[in-house]
């Protein structure tokens, strides 16, 4: 059992001096509790941050139809058993899984199921150590700073290395197990990584599996999702392609996406980072132009058609 926290207090005794809480304050709706805990603001930070993922979006929002309605539940002082909210993100780089076990922390604090509602990333070298009686400790910190949160471990499937018989990782998965079931109620776990590799971990480690109540897979953006990241990212960062260059970096993605390595909003990031660089460059070898708010804020077709993606 767990208590979500809330302005409604247990009743006292009829000695104590304080009065009990109105009972007409409690929440009797769905919108009484979203306007309580503005969760909503969450989602609309979901929608504006991140292009499409429907189906991610949609199962955020069904945990937090549960919540709500948990918490109704206990402000009618009916029995809400602790949910299991412990994630499976799957998917490829740059999907948005970091982002969005950012986003399901606050909704988690907001409605009340963790205490703090913050993000501890880690990988496996934060958890696991290199010789005896190195691991515990390394696990058991970081478990004490995710504490009231979420603990967001990238790459979980690294944490099990059967082929190596003094590897420490398995040490590391037997204390995150015991904390995953005895502490769910302040402490959500959120492992990530490759769809086929977790799948393999999952089918090694049965006790993990059985752990993880929800398994969300972040499919790879199409070519106009990231064309409009790519928009939005420059926007972010006050600058804009002139006529020509947007299709030009759309060609930029036909081409990228089909190589090696793709990592989807990441690898836009870094193209755009590139462009800005050679912007830089070509502003720079003219010195004694005056510059202008739209040269400065423009990238050129000529900006991305010099990357070595176009060599090939």
């Amino acid at each position: 059992m767990y208590r979500i926290a809330s302005s409604i207090e247990p009743a006292v005794d009829a000695s104590d001096a304080t009065p009990a809480p109105d009972v007409a304050a409690a929440p009797r709706s769905v919108g009484d509790v979203l306007r309580d805990s503005q969760v909503e603001a969450v989602f609309e930070e979901l929608d504006r941050d991140l292009v499409g993922l429907a189906p991610v979006k949609q199962r955020i929002r069904d945990v937090a139809a549960l919540l709500v309605v948990d918490r109704l539940r206990l402000a009618l002082g009916l029995q809400a058993q602790a949910p299991s909210l412990h994630m499976s993100f799957t998917g490829n780089p740059g999907t948005g899984k970091t982002t969005v076990a950012m986003r399901m922390a606050e909704i988690l604090h907001r409605l009340g199921y963790v205490r703090k509602g913050h993000l501890v990333a880690v990988t496996r070298d934060d958890l696991v150590g290199q010789y005896i009686g190195h691991t515990a400790p390394k696990t058991k910190e970081v478990l004490k700073k995710a504490m009231g949160g979420v603990l967001f471990i990238d790459e979980a499937y690294y944490l099990y290395k059967p082929e190596n018989e003094r590897d420490y990782g398995q040490e590391a998965i037997e204390i995150l197990l015991q904390v995953m079931e005895n502490q769910r109620d302040d402490l959500v776990v959120i492992l990530a990584g490759y769809k086929d590799r977790m799948e393999t971990f999952f089918r090694s480690n049965p006790g993990m599996s059985s752990r993880i109540a929800h398994h969300l897979d972040f499919p790879d953006y199409s070519h106009g999702e990231l064309a409009l990241i790519a928009d939005r990212m420059l926007e972010g960062m006050s600058y804009r392609f002139a006529g020509g260059a947007r299709e030009t970096f759309g060609e930029y993605l036909a081409r990228r996406i089909a190589q090696p390595h793709f990592a989807n909003a990441r690898s836009v990031r870094n193209a755009l980072d590139r462009a800005r660089l050679r912007q830089a460059s070509r502003l720079f070898a003219d010195r004694e132009r005056e510059l202008t708010e739209t040269d400065l804020t423009t990238l050129l077709p000529e900006d991305i058609r010099a990357s070595r993606v176009f060599a090939t």
